[in-house]
């Protein structure tokens, strides 16, 4: 006879999320609908076969470290011009589609300036998804040399977010 152990829920991971995304754009669906104990998830594509929309049904469940007060404000995702970056420079993109914080609630300091030096692994920002909160690790050390998104602002899949001096 087995014991029922219950076991520990956790949160779905922005990376698994975007990974999701990916797979049901390129799966040729029209539309998915997901639904576990945690959420539920209903994603349709429009006329535009890159175009994607997410409609939260249910309340999701939040990583412990989000930010109870960070405001949520609904805006539509801006087409944003290429940037020139130099070559010496490389970037921190977005791995989601969200709203972009500097801050992990309005009343604490940003999480980096321009000119703060960064290791692998650091928080550098919080994108907002789904009602989740997801904290933003750096994968390069060095330093940052532009923050190229203003605070509350939504950003793209793979958009550039900061940049960074590996040399510094």
């Amino acid at each position: 006879m087995s014991e029922n152990i219950p076991q520990k829920k956790r949160p779905m991971k922005a990376k698994e999320i975007q990974e999701l995304i990916d797979y049901i754009s390129n799966s040729g669906l029209a539309e998915v609908k997901i639904k576990t104990e945690e959420f539920e998830l209903s994603i349709k594509k429009y006329a535009d076969p890159g175009q994607v929309r997410m409609v939260e049904s249910a309340p999701a469940v939040m990583h412990a470290t989000a930010p109870a007060s960070a405001p949520h404000i609904p805006a539509p995702v801006a087409v944003q011009p290429p940037v020139v970056i130099p070559s010496n420079l490389l970037e921190i993109k977005s791995p989601m589609i969200g709203t972009f914080y500097l801050t992990p609630n309005p009343d604490s300091p940003n999480f980096v300036t321009e000119g703060d030096a960064i290791k692998a692994g650091q928080t550098v920002c919080i994108i907002e998804a789904m009602k989740l909160f997801n904290e933003i690790e750096s994968e390069i050390s060095g330093k940052i040399v532009k923050i190229l998104v203003s605070n509350a602002s939504p950003v793209e899949y793979d958009q550039p977010l900061f940049l960074v001096d590996p040399a510094g």
